[in-house]
């Protein structure tokens, strides 16, 4: 009896197994739309918000990028392949500990920023210096950092934001604003958070009217641009044309 019993075990969870596929796990658009993971998942409901992580070299090809972690969440299934959007990233505790050392000041920051196209992305930074600096110091460097994200978040879309973070583009502005005040060593944006995706929206579909009319116009433009072109060149002729004259004249 229990011989048979552990038979049957083995032989469900075989069945579980066999009934389980594999999905690649895709990147979204500003990664390029590269495989991140590959899972196994029974269906395809179980996929959804499923997260994967991976470290930007893997993703990228730059070693320079090692110490960044990517997070994304599954978000749609299309046959064997589970599409993705990013979720937020972050640097490896090794790294952040490099950054830290003694007899620094360290400023930190968390900022909640919206996107030109509505997204919210919680961003995590830090700010090293390499003497310690007082505290109205500090307090004038955060605002700075803070002055700095939310103006940058205002310009940009969701994923130019999520570039320059990735890019250190918004880490080096901040450091040159922060001249003035003491040279600031590092700025560093070691995590971020994704809170709210960007709004995308949703045009309706064009009637058959609306397309027809929209074809009379695009036609109409071409007639006006050709016949504004056939008058130049007639022009353009006449001149030609009178100047050889006045030329056999003289």
């Amino acid at each position: 009896m229990v011989k048979a019993k552990a038979h049957l075990a083995t032989k469900k969870a075989r069945d579980k197994w066999k009934a389980k596929s594999w999905y690649k796990i895709i990147a979204p658009p500003l990664f390029g739309e590269k495989p991140v993971s590959e899972t196994l998942a029974d269906s395809e409901d179980k996929l959804i918000n499923r997260v994967a992580e991976i470290s930007m070299q893997d993703l990228t090809g730059d070693f320079r990028k090692s110490h960044i972690k990517l997070y994304f969440k599954v978000n749609k299934v299309e046959g064997s392949n589970a599409l993705s959007h990013f979720v937020g990233h972050n640097f490896t505790s090794d790294y952040v500990r490099r950054l830290i050392r003694r007899r620094r000041s360290k400023i930190d920051g968390i900022f909640d920023v919206e996107t030109k196209d509505g997204g919210l992305i919680r961003v995590k930074m830090l700010a090293t210096t390499d003497k310690r600096i007082q505290n109205s110091q500090k307090h004038a460097i955060r605002l700075i950092m803070k002055d700095t994200v939310l103006a940058e978040g205002k310009k940009r879309s969701f994923d130019e934001f999520v570039k320059d973070i990735l890019d250190g583009k918004i880490s080096e502005e901040i450091q040159k604003k922060c001249k003035p005040i003491y040279p600031v060593r590092r700025v560093e944006i070691y995590k971020t958070e994704v809170f709210n995706l960007p709004k995308v929206e949703v045009k309706p579909a064009k009637t058959k009217k609306e397309k027809t009319e929209e074809k009379k116009k695009e036609t109409k433009k071409k007639e006006t641009k050709e016949k504004k072109t056939s008058v130049k060149r007639k022009s353009a002729t006449k001149k030609s044309t009178s100047k050889k004259q006045a030329k056999k004249k003289e």
